[in-house]
């Protein structure tokens, strides 16, 4: 029998795509990564890639995107990444904390999409 093995590319549908991979480099600070095909934008994310892309299906045209969904991404310092996401005018959900993987906050996307990040365990 075979089995799932993990979670191997992470996609999260977005409203403008435009609008969103600004924000994601600008504010959030990830860079693009080499390859990106028409409707989506690929980030260089390690160890799984992350994307962001025009939906597959019709989205809810307000209210947050991904309820239910928690996204983690590792930083190498939650509590300066935290400062970081502020001073570029980015919107923090819950203040830092500490938890089971270390340092950590939460921080909002212009869709509503929730991203825990926190400090990387080496």
């Amino acid at each position: 029998m075979t089995m799932p093995i993990g979670p191997s590319f992470v996609a999260l549908q977005v409203r403008d795509l435009a609008a969103s991979t600004a924000f994601y480099k600008d504010v959030f600070g990830f860079a693009a990564g080499d390859h990106n095909p028409p409707g989506a934008a690929i980030f260089a994310t390690e160890p799984i890639a992350l994307a962001l892309r025009e939906p597959l299906r019709s989205l809810p045209e307000t209210g947050p995107l991904g309820t239910g969904m928690v996204l983690w991404v590792a930083c190498d310092d939650a509590d300066a990444f935290h400062d970081q996401i502020i001073a570029r005018g980015g919107k923090v959900l819950s203040p830092l904390s500490d938890g089971p993987f270390g340092r950590f906050f939460v921080a909002s996307d212009p869709d509503g999409y929730a991203l825990t990040f926190h400090t990387a365990q080496r």
